[in-house]
């Protein structure tokens, strides 16, 4: 089986500990998508993965082996950290093609990956004339070149336009369907939400969370109903009874904290009244997410209305 295994990995940079005592493990037929705030150590950790950086202590594994001692790495794994890294003078073929070459892989398979990532009609244009999109697909192309079992793809979405992050996300599915362990690092909570199966969460270097992504929300996101009655004010002071406080929305509906759709609907319907939409409003990815990181947060905006005084 082909998995990214990070045991008790460590990383310090002098006094900075960067990436500390960190356990995961990525596994296949997943999309797994790996969150944390800025200076959290993803970037860290992925390169302590792909063995461009030395770990202090700990161990990053893929298949059971160290990234360096893979022979043609890219028929292993696809990576993309930076889709600026390409010489700009290299057409994305020439580029492509020498990634090939020193990997022992046919070329033909670079048409396959250009086709692939709708680059085909550019594909003897120099680097330096794409957008940062099209340097997306690139980095992205050349992850795909050797065919790997494993993808880890470092904010991939980055510079894409709605197609572009449509054509991702179906890709990463599928891939995922092939039976390939796919894992990305992402800012995009809506894409990562609809992308990945399973979340690891990290904050200073250290693991948050380490689960299915319907776990997730379930254990911190809490049920809130949202509807529309004829008779609001009876409603809610139905509901005050009852013991849930409703709150008058600006458009007309009414909002409640702490409860479920049945619920709510039985009270009115045992009061006689009429209601007009009733709904559980579905636990968001970003909404779970900011209230598991809020304290490791290394760089936050002060809410509104907090600026020290002078």
């Amino acid at each position: 089986m082909t998995t990214i295994d990070v045991h008790e990995l460590t990383k310090e940079y002098g006094p900075t500990r960067a990436v500390d005592g960190l356990t995961f493990g990525a596994r296949p037929c997943r999309v797994t998508g790996f969150l944390g705030p800025n200076g959290a150590g993803k970037s860290t950790t992925l390169r302590l993965v792909l063995g461009l950086d030395r770990p202090t202590s700990g161990t990053a594994t893929v298949g059971g082996r160290p990234y360096g001692e893979l022979a043609q790495p890219l028929r292993h794994v696809g990576a993309l950290l930076d889709a600026t890294a390409v010489h700009p003078a290299r057409t994305a073929r020439d580029h492509l093609l020498a990634l090939a070459h020193s990997n022992r892989i046919p070329a033909a398979r670079v048409g396959e990956v250009l086709e692939d990532a709708g680059l085909a009609a550019v594909a003897r244009r120099r680097v330096r004339t794409f957008s940062l999109g099209m340097r997306q697909r690139l980095g992205i192309a050349a992850a795909l070149l050797g065919d790997p079992p494993v993808l880890m793809l470092d904010e991939p979405s980055n510079g894409l336009d709605p197609e572009g992050i449509i054509w991702l996300r179906q890709l990463l599915r599928r891939l995922a369907g092939e039976g390939r362990t796919v894992l990305i690092s992402s800012h995009l909570m809506n894409e990562t939400a609809m992308t990945a199966d399973h979340l690891v969460v990290l904050g200073r270097g250290r693991l948050l969370a380490d689960t299915p992504m319907d776990a997730f929300l379930a254990a911190r996101a809490r049920p809130r109903v949202r509807l529309r009655t004829t008779e609001p004010e009876r409603l809610r002071a139905a509901l005050a009874r009852k013991g849930f406080d409703a709150v008058q929305k600006a458009d007309a509906r009414l909002t409640v904290d702490g409860a479920r759709a049945e619920e709510i609907g039985a009270i009115a319907a045992h009061e006689g009244l009429t209601i007009l939409e009733l709904t559980d409003e579905q636990a968001t990815l970003e909404d779970a997410y900011l209230s598991l990181t809020a304290g490791v947060t290394e760089f936050a905006t002060p809410p509104a209305g907090s600026a020290e005084e002078d």
